[in-house]
Order: C-alpha cells, then structure tokens, then sequence
C-alpha cells in the first residue's frame, strides 16, 4: 500500500521480487544497488541460512518519478524462495505495490516455476490483493544458460494475465534495470489514475494542457512606400507697405518778444493812460487765496503813491502797552474789612488809628 509523506511531499512504494529458489531475486536486488546512484539508494541488507539461500528481504530505497507533483520512492523487497518460509513470503507481500515474478528459464525448473507462481496469486488473496489487477512484471531469467524454455513456452506456462515480460541474465545486470522500469512504470499510472491525475502526474485527468505557443514567424520586410510628391512652392508673400513716419515734431515757438518800450513823456494836461493790468499775487504759501477785489485796490493805491497823487500810508501805530494795575497794599485790604464789619465810623477810627 502507498505510504504519502505530506510533509516531505514523498510516495514511499513497495515492490517485491517473488519466484522459486535461486531464480535470481536476490542477484538483481545486488546489481540494482550496485549501479544506483548513490545520494539515491540506501543501504542494501540481506539475511541469509547456513545453506546460503535469502531467508528474510532485502530493503533498497530508490527514487524513481513523481507521483501527483510528489517524489516518488521505491522499497525493493525479496522473499525466501523456500516453500516451508510461505509464512515470511506472505508477510512480505502485505502491502506491496508491484510484484516482479523472476522465473527460471531452464527446462528442469519448469515445475518449480509453475508452483511459485500459484503461491504468489494464494498469498496475495491472502493480503487482499488481486494478481488480475496489481501491476505485475515477468522476467526470464538466465537466458545465457543452455536447456532453456523458450519465451513461449514460459508465457504458456506462468503468463495467464497477458503481463509485461522481459528476458534477463541477472549475473551480468542485463535486463535488471529494464524490468524495474517497466514496473515502476506500470505503478506510478496505476496510482495516478487512482488520485485523479493523468499518468504524467502533473495534470488532472480530463484536464487539457495548452500547447505550448508558437515561435512567431519572422516578420517579412513590407516594400518601401513611395515618397509622396513634394508640395510646390508657396509664392512669396507680396512686401508689406511702408508706414510713412510721422512727421518732425514742430518747432519750438520763438523766444519772447522785447518788452515794449517805455512809455513817451505825457503832454501837459493830459491824463496818463490806465497801466496795463498785472497778474494777481500768487497766494502766500500755505495760506488763504486774496480776493482779487482786495488785491486790485491795493494795488491801484500803490500806483497812486507811486505817482505822487496819494500821500504814502502812516505807518502803523505801535499799539499801547496796557497798564499795570498797582496790587492793593495791606494797609487797604484791612480797610476794606474794617467797612465790611463797622462801616464808616469803625473804618476811620481804624484808619486814623494807625496813623
């Protein structure tokens, strides 16, 4: 039966070598391990009777596979080809995965073959495997020898189950390997099938692979387009026309004229003519605007004085120093109470008093 180490991901299968005495099974364990890698075998042991014949089983871990993405790890096992070891040739096949029957191809074992062979199918019943169904490899061995059984000779005789058959000569490691791969093959579809996955043990069963895409043609040079006719020339744009420049700013008025000359001497009798009117004081800076009324007659009297018609103005008079009121002596102030208090005749014997 499959033993499944989840944690280590690992399949550990058990196949074991059946047939009669000295067919061969131990030599093939001995040359399987002989030519195994070695970080991919274990160690090989085996026990032995005083007559030098395999009492008990050889134990070889192999690696060989994956089943369902897992590592797979084959078990080899032998049996004891003595009749009267049936009860350790029946333990040893409780929980086997794949049976590799090696026959002995001389004719004087045809009869030691045969027996061999219906042992294997009791004591499988026995464990609650069916020999129709568990995957199952023959192998003729000793083919170097002479006396041999021909192949169809030995499928009529030990072959019912139309089961893989291989030829061998175990001593020299031909057909040892051979054999192994086939039953392990067989093993490793058998238990995919049983866990739903195809018999690569990649995919599920039923379940389509895409095909892996296609290298992309390479792609063809497409022919150069034709270069496309070059536009004609544009005409040149017709020159602008020239802005006339604005004229010269005019020129600067002429300097003032000459003031007038002055006026001729007045004949006797005749009234001088009204000078012209001059401009208005400016306003004192920071002060009131004159009314120009005001200004006008002040100035027509100055011309008056000017003129010697008008007499110049007085100039102003210094106004007064105001007085200093003498302050009230004493001698008054008690005066004043003294009629405040008596009257008159109290005020004069008190004035008259004092003095």
């Amino acid at each position: 039966m499959v033993q499944i180490n989840f944690a280590a991901r690992e399949v550990n299968c058990k196949i074991v070598y059946y047939g009669p005495g000295r067919s061969g099974k131990t030599t093939n364990l001995e040359v399987v391990h002989a030519k195994a890698p070695k970080d991919s075998k274990g160690e090989l042991v085996s026990i032995a009777t005083e007559t030098d014949r395999t009492l008990y089983f050889d134990f070889l871990p192999l690696d060989l596979g994956k089943i369902a993405g897992m590592t797979t790890k084959f078990q080899l096992y032998t049996v004891p080809g003595q009749v009267f070891y049936n009860a350790t040739r029946k333990l040893v096949l409780q929980g086997a995965d794949g049976v590799i029957f090696v026959a002995d191809s001389q004719r004087d074992m045809k009869e030691q073959n045969i027996e061999s062979i219906e042992n294997l199918a009791e004591n499988l019943a026995e464990n609650n495997l069916d020999i129709n169904t568990i995957p199952i490899v023959l192998q003729w061995n000793k083919r170097d020898l002479p006396d041999l059984l021909t192949v169809e000779e030995l499928n009529a005789d030990l072959n019912h189950w139309n089961a893989p058959t291989c030829e061998a000569v175990a001593v020299k490691g031909e057909g040892v390997f051979p054999t192994l791969k086939m039953l392990s093959t067989l093993i490793i579809k058998k238990l995919n099938r049983e866990q739903g996955f195809a018999e690569d043990g990649q995919t599920k069963a039923g379940v389509v692979r895409p095909a892996p895409p296609k290298p992309a043609a390479p792609a063809q040079a497409r022919p150069a387009a034709a270069a496309a006719p070059a536009a004609p020339p544009r005409p040149a744009a017709a020159p602008a026309p020239a802005v006339p420049r604005a004229p010269a700013a005019a020129p600067r008025a002429p300097a003032a004229a000459p003031r007038a000359p002055a006026a001729a001497p007045r004949a006797p009798g005749q009234r001088p003519a009204a000078p012209a009117p001059r401009p208005a004081a400016a306003a004192p800076a920071g002060g009131k605007p004159l009314n120009p009324l005001s200004e006008e007659i002040r100035r027509r009297k100055a011309e008056a004085v000017a003129r010697g018609e008008e007499p110049a103005p007085a100039a102003p008079k210094k106004p007064k120093k105001p007085k200093k009121r003498k302050s009230v002596g004493p001698v008054a102030v008690l005066v004043v109470l003294a009629l405040a208090a008596g009257g008159v005749a109290a005020a004069l014997h008190f004035v008259f008093g004092i003095i």
